[in-house]
């Protein structure tokens, strides 16, 4: 329809002539009070943003000389925050001459996700970030 005869039936309607998707070829265009058509889009987005679920990033810290019972009971904490949807970061920290032997404790990270892999998936792989190393888990689906 030519964009006159749009406007003139938009005109006498007493509304208003809106352009949904101007990209589109042609232009798609409605006739429609355009106060109550940015109120609907409003409610929109904010029931869109009352369903979205925010995940938070709970961090647990290691260092490269820890026991086995204190990995498990960090294992354990892990455990209860990815049950509950968040994402879990753990930071293995490096203090001193530990910084030497930063090969050799990469072991303690991929123990860690292998005790956690019936419930665990490993979303970014360990990496050296300055004096620490980092190693992402997110629920398994």
């Amino acid at each position: 329809m030519p964009i006159a005869d749009a406007r003139k039936l938009a005109d006498e309607a007493g509304v208003d002539l809106v352009k949904i998707a101007p990209n589109a070829k042609p232009p798609v265009c409605r006739i429609v009070d355009y106060g109550k058509f940015k109120y609907e889009q409003l409610r929109k987005e904010k029931e869109a943003r009352k369903k979205q679920k925010n995940v938070e990033i709970k961090e647990i810290r290691l260092s490269p000389n820890i026991d086995t019972n204190d990995l498990n009971t960090k294992v354990n904490a892990a455990k209860k925050f990815l049950e509950k949807g968040n994402r879990v970061k753990i930071t293995l920290r490096f203090r001193g001459r530990e910084m030497a032997h930063m090969g050799a404790s990469v072991h303690i990270l991929t123990d860690f996700a292998k005790a956690l892999e019936d419930v665990a998936v490993i979303d970014k792989q360990p990496k050296v970030e300055g004096r620490s190393m980092t190693m992402f888990l997110t629920e398994k689906k």
